[in-house]
């Protein structure tokens, strides 16, 4: 494939044109809001990437290098664990990407909205954001126009379903207020435009010529720059990055949270994404792997916690070796919130069986009864959720 740019400093920059704002006549809003929210505004013409020379400074490239090695190591160290840490880790990255966005939820209220027993909406949106990580992870084998929209859909099918199924007809803006684009911090292209900025990018994530740190960044702030959806851009975006990575090889066994290390600094995350579309993307590649270091240093914090609940559960259940009892301990990694019903159905057991493995495991006190009379009992794993609480509380604390 012939690449163009072929200058360190010529990564090509977004420019902006003139659109004619229509008011729709029904806003609520001052009479200075109004008088502000009327003609022209400038919106975002992204250039097109799919054959861009991605020439990037020495320092940059050894950064990706060395943040790709631990990603690696991480990956293949997580792999030979019991199988639950992959769930684990994509719940972390999940609720990380969320935070981001401010949708905050404790550990606690996801495991609950993952039985359908939570009433905090932030929770379920963090469930959501699982599903369309677990899709961007399924669908990595084919980077297309198809799959992202399968992402977005996995996002918001439950909560916006008039949003998914196809790139946005309208206008969006970030920041600025929400009557009109004028004052907005920044103005994705003219909804026009999306379909071809879509197909460009599809065909850019499609190269194997740059090196798979840096083309997971560059294809994310591309992504993020066109703002497809009329919601959900973000997350969708870092799914699409945990897609790439996983496209690339560079993880094989487990979505590393990189998200939440993106959250340490989200300031320097959108001033990355700012440079980006200035023409300078060493800026997000250098977040994204920046990012991978603080994933791997707070993501073997919470395998490590995990192991000592697994090897303290272990020392207390007392049960055969082929108990059922075992399964449901490993169950509560992945779902460390339970009922008699969600034990039978994920280990294969009878409602009597589960019940049975249930008051197994409050004796021996690796489960507390947190709710409900005799027709619907919740027990948690108070270990588990603490760990998952701990990590996102250091990645929150490096924040600045």
């Amino acid at each position: 494939m012939a690449k163009e740019n072929r200058t360190p400093s010529s990564w090509p920059a977004v420019a902006y044109e003139s659109h004619e704002w229509v008011r729709e006549g029904d806003e609520v809003a001052s009479r200075r809001a109004l008088r502000r929210a009327q003609g022209p505004y400038s919106a975002a013409v992204p250039p097109g990437i799919a054959t861009a020379y991605v020439a990037l400074r020495s320092e940059t490239l050894a950064l990706a290098d060395d943040a790709s090695q631990e990603l690696a190591r991480f990956d293949a160290e997580t792999g030979l664990i019991a199988a639950p840490f992959a769930s684990i880790l994509l719940r972390t990255e999940s609720a990380s990407s969320s935070e981001v966005e401010n949708l905050t939820s404790s550990a606690k209220q996801v495991a609950l909205a993952e039985l359908g027993a939570s009433q905090s909406p932030n929770a379920r949106l963090v469930v959501a954001n699982v599903r369309a990580m677990t899709a961007a992870i399924d669908l990595s084998h084919r980077i297309d126009e198809r799959s992202i929209i399968a992402m977005h859909d996995a996002l918001l099918r439950a909560s916006a379903p008039r949003m998914v199924g196809a790139w946005r007809d309208e206008q969006v803006w970030i920041g600025g207020g929400g009557i009109s684009p004028h004052h907005a911090s920044f103005v994705p292209p003219h909804h026009d435009r999306v379909d071809a900025l879509m197909l460009d990018l599809v065909e850019f994530a499609a190269r194997t010529d740059v090196p798979v740190l840096a083309h997971a960044a560059i294809a994310h702030a591309q992504f993020e720059t066109i703002h497809p959806f009329p919601d959900g851009n973000g997350r969708t975006g870092r799914a699409l990055l945990q897609s790439m990575l996983r496209a690339g090889r560079l993880t094989r066994n487990v979505a590393i949270p990189v998200s939440a290390g993106l959250l340490r600094d989200t300031e320097a995350y959108f001033d990355a994404l700012g440079a980006y579309r200035a023409g300078r993307p060493d800026a997000i590649v250098e977040a994204v792997a920046e990012a991978s270091f603080a994933a791997v240093r707070n993501g073997r914090r919470l395998v490590d916690d995990i192991r000592a609940a697994q090897a303290r559960w272990r020392s207390v259940v007392v049960a055969r070796s082929d108990a059922s009892v075992h399964r449901v301990t490993e169950h509560l990694l992945r779902q460390p919130i339970v009922n008699t019903t969600s034990v039978a159905a994920a280990v294969g057991v009878s409602e009597v069986s589960a019940q049975h493995a249930i008051d197994t495991l409050v004796d021996a006190g690796v489960l507390v009864k947190i709710s409900g009379g005799e027709r619907y009992r919740l027990w948690q794993a108070t270990e588990v959720l603490t760990a998952l609480d701990a990590f996102a509380a250091r990645a929150r604390r490096s924040r600045g």
